[in-house]
């Protein structure tokens, strides 16, 4: 019985030894973190060694409390697109579920293109400018394009009374186009080449523009403000120089913004572009027109 005496006396003075020599170690590398009082010191104005443990071995410790973890970084839009504004400053509606369940796929991502094209936030848009087929009586021919820019409409016209309509944006006041052209030409992912006039105006783009094929420009892409498609518009043999395309800043249908051409959603534009063939006849009327029902 006494030999385990003994050995539970030696134990405890084992015990009592190291944690002396625990605190001793740590008083001692307390003496060598110097605060702004003592410049002289080598870890002088550098951050405090980690707290060493009161009992060594990890004896009696308190149980480690979970650190918090960062918050998950804000989502932001891929390098090169434009960016979203602020949905304080009136753009965002509210939006009707059954809207959301009507219109959720119909402009969603849209695979297989070269490159991204993102879902659209519903919210970033008045539902009237959503894609919607409607009657429309007109005597143009089916394959048709007419676009009632006082409305900010495009219809595509099928035949038998009716159409599909699309919300646009067009030109400033100042920018405006009005007549009859025709599609020229069609190219997705397009080069944009802005003209020399539009230059003038806006010194900065300069900063955009690269030497391409066809002169100063910025080649195709979500930098690109023609979008993933555009269509030419031409009086006979000349250029208008106003174009059907797409745009990366959908937040923008339905308002007046762009210097005179005629932007789409990029998902519509890019629907579009697969009905209208080349040649197809384009009307652009600037006055507030008659509205249409829905089919």
């Amino acid at each position: 019985m006494s030999e385990y005496r003994h050995l539970l006396g030696f134990g405890a003075l084992a015990i009592g030894g190291v944690i002396l020599a625990g605190l001793v170690t740590r008083d001692a590398s307390a003496q060598y973190y110097c605060d702004e009082r003592y410049q002289a010191c080598p870890s002088y104005r550098q951050p405090p060694p980690p707290p060493q443990p009161l009992f060594p071995f990890g004896l009696f410790q308190p149980r480690e409390q979970p650190q918090p973890q960062p918050a998950e970084p804000a989502p932001v839009a891929p390098r090169g697109y434009p960016s979203r504004p602020d949905p304080r400053a009136g753009y965002e509606q509210p939006v009707d579920p059954a809207v959301a369940r009507q219109y959720g796929s119909l402009y969603a991502a849209v695979a297989g293109e070269p490159y991204p094209v993102p879902g659209v936030r519903l919210s970033d848009l008045n539902p009237e400018y959503l894609r919607k087929a409607v009657v429309f009586p007109t005597n143009e021919p089916a394959g048709s394009i007419i676009v009632d820019a006082g409305n900010r409409f495009l219809y595509f016209v099928q035949g038998g009374g009716r159409a599909i309509r699309y919300g646009v944006g067009v030109g400033r006041q100042g920018f405006g186009w009005s007549g009859v052209a025709n599609i020229h030409d069609k190219q997705a992912w397009p080069d944009w080449y802005p003209p020399k006039e539009m230059i003038a105006r806006q010194p900065d783009l300069r900063r955009q523009l690269s030497e391409l094929q066809s002169g100063l420009g910025v080649p195709g892409g979500p930098r690109n403000p023609l979008g993933a498609r555009a269509m030419y518009l031409w009086q006979g043999n000349k250029d208008t120089l106003f174009r059907i395309h797409g745009t990366f800043e959908p937040w923008t249908i339905g308002t007046n913004v762009s210097s005179g051409c005629i932007r789409m959603i990029n998902q519509d534009v890019i629907d579009l572009y697969e009905r209208a063939p080349v040649g197809a006849k384009v009307v652009v009327v600037q006055g507030a027109g008659r509205t249409y029902s829905e089919r």
